[in-house]
């Protein structure tokens, strides 16, 4: 019977692996609590808390996107090595812990755990609950529990000093002619903006053209485009001549990518844009209907 390179490659370092002293479970030895000294993240939403939450030094790979103009932590990502999420480049590395989302696909986190490596799994949701979850167990798991519970603070500080938006709809906008509606995090964070949201629609759809030849929002909300309107599909409806009608006719908050890419702290800085340029709009607005005979 005949193994490829590849699998044999792993095997070898499995039992390698298998063949080193067991880490010390729960970050506990002799009673001591002690951090992961060697720490690899496996794409860019578990690279944010990584990147945030642990020492610099105790990091010894990201994910290869965690530079990219979608994460948020680029800048902190910039110098550390990079690893794609494949278990014998990741064995390689003789990590402590490898913390992920998505990255690597459903079996990888076995496969680490056969070689003796712990794996921390982010959980998937949305909304500010799922952020405070994923804050304070992913700064357990990397023994910075003080830094998590900081964290959170700062996120509920923020999150009740938003001063909301009064009576207006804004209608979300991505570069692929994509839009979202009731339920999901970027529905959330209008909501908690003082905004309604235009579409009406559950779930991702493609932008409601149809219904802006009838009716137009208060405000547009974009993201992506400093990020990739080099990229932007010729047909996509994020180019249909109404909406760069509406982007030169009303206000338009133009968000960065990275802050609505994943959830997590960072959904901060939207939210509190959307809630001054709403607070702007409806003030506007106000003088202009006061202004009328």
């Amino acid at each position: 019977m005949r193994h490829s390179k590849g699998a044999s490659g792993l095997m070898m370092l499995v039992v390698a692996g298998c063949s080193l002293p067991p880490p010390p479970r729960d970050g506990l030895q002799d009673g001591r609590h002690i951090k992961p000294a060697r720490i690899v993240s496996l794409d860019f939403c578990a690279d944010q808390f990584v990147l945030k939450l642990a020492d610099r030094t105790h990091i010894a790979a990201v994910s290869p996107d965690a530079e990219a103009s979608f994460s948020y932590m680029r800048v902190a990502a910039k110098g550390l090595p990079q690893v794609r999420p494949d278990a014998e480049a990741i064995i390689a590395l003789a990590p402590d812990l490898v913390v992920r989302t998505y990255g690597g696909g459903p079996q990888l986190a076995a496969q680490l755990e056969q070689a003796g490596i712990k794996v921390h799994q982010i959980g998937w949701g949305e909304g500010f609950d799922a952020v405070r979850t994923h804050a304070l167990e992913t700064a357990k798991a990397l023994g910075e529990e003080a830094r998590g519970a900081d964290m959170v603070a700062e996120f509920d500080r923020r999150l009740a000093a938003i001063k909301p938006a009064q009576g207006l709809t804004a209608l979300y906008v991505t570069p692929g002619g994509v839009t979202t509606g009731p339920g999901s995090m970027v529905d959330a964070m209008m909501a908690r903006a003082g905004l309604t949201n235009f579409q009406a629609t559950p779930g991702w759809s493609s932008l409601p053209l149809e219904r802006l030849t009838e009716a137009r929002p208060d405000i547009l909300v974009t993201a992506f485009f400093t990020d990739q309107s080099s990229q932007q599909d010729y047909w996509s409806a994020a180019r249909n001549p109404m909406i760069g009608d509406l982007t030169r006719s009303i206000p338009v908050v133009r968000l960065e990518g990275a802050t609505t890419a994943c959830g997590g702290w960072f959904m901060m800085d939207a939210m509190e844009a959307m809630a001054k340029t709403g607070r702007e709009a409806h003030g506007q607005s106000k003088r202009l209907n006061g202004s009328m005979p």
